[in-house]
């Protein structure tokens, strides 16, 4: 049911992803995530070449089976970043916040899928002209830094405006929106907040309690007016930057007060930290290792196409 043009591509038990999320997808929850039959995704964010190596590497030892790197491209450290997963011919780059075009060659060159998180029908279109093997239609309905179209309306214009395998991300969270996003012509899906809790995940407990305790409503977003709008759940920090976004402060003393919040969240400050959290939280429940949740995935969606089908 789930053999797509993604599985055969990437050699990986299920279409399943697991996003790269900045300073929380390492090479552990990776590694635990292409073990389990997806694939595993290592976020490089804002860290230098010498980190992404040495996690990559890491990840080598802890699994046989492909694994991916997400690449931020407004991070100053990309270019390098970009030459050393071709350096060490990673199975498959996915990129963010911009248009990957200048590298692709370099990494089609060494053996690697590139597959690109779009958030619009133009740059799928412009990453397919350029060689991308699939790309991530990602709604704004996901954590972290999010684009304006949901994931209903973003991901069938994708599937009918490009000819490449399209993947789904943005408010999947089980297995009722794997079976919704192959109904829209997905052939695969992405999940990140999904993923926060899964017992391989590194992040503080505060962080994964705060998941687990997050209502339907709980998610804010933060930062539209810079440009950069960043979808996290409701503390002190999202308070005072929404106050702050009402006054239209200066961009720069908005950014200012978000600098390393992230990485405060992931070390335990759920209050001044950036709690990155889609709006599927409220779905979520309980804490699982990464076989129980792609298992979990699988298992419903399969149940949800097969109910449907019966009533037709």
């Amino acid at each position: 049911m789930f053999d797509t043009r993604i599985t055969q591509m990437l050699g990986i038990k299920y279409p399943i992803f697991q996003g790269g999320m900045a300073w929380i997808a390492d090479a552990t929850l990776a590694s635990a995530v292409s073990n389990a039959g997806g694939l595993g995704i290592i976020a490089a964010g804002n860290a230098p070449k010498e980190y992404v190596r040495e996690e990559i590497r890491k990840a080598k030892t802890l699994t046989n089976k492909p694994f991916g790197v997400n690449i931020m491209l407004l991070s100053p450290y990309a270019d390098e970043v970009a030459k050393v997963v071709a350096e060490e011919k990673v199975s498959v780059v996915t990129t963010g916040a911009g248009n990957p075009s200048k590298y692709i060659e370099l990494w089609k060159k060494n053996g690697i899928k590139v597959i690109p998180v779009v958030p619009s029908v133009a740059l799928a279109r412009r990453v397919e002209k350029y060689g991308a093997d699939a790309v991530i239609a990602e709604g704004g309905e996901s954590g972290g830094h999010v684009g304006e179209l949901t994931t209903m309306a973003l991901v069938p214009q994708v599937v009918d405006a490009v000819s490449i395998p399209v993947i789904a991300a943005g408010g999947i969270g089980d297995g009722r929106g794997v079976a919704a996003a192959f109904m829209l012509g997905a052939e695969g899906v992405q999940l990140g907040t999904r993923f926060l809790v899964a017992k391989e995940c590194k992040i503080h407990q505060n962080y994964k309690d705060m998941i687990l305790k997050a209502k339907d409503i709980d998610t804010v977003v933060t930062g539209r007016y810079t440009g950069h709008p960043v979808r996290i759940l409701y503390n002190k920090l999202a308070r005072i930057m929404l106050q702050m976004e009402k006054e239209r402060v200066d961009i720069e003393k908005f950014e200012e007060i978000g600098k390393g919040s992230l990485k405060k969240a992931v070390e335990g400050d759920v209050e001044m930290g950036s709690v990155m959290a889609g709006q599927i939280a409220g779905l979520i429940n309980k804490e699982q290792t990464c076989q129980e949740i792609i298992e979990d995935l699988i298992k419903g969606a399969k149940e949800t196409i097969e109910r449907f089908l019966k009533k037709v």
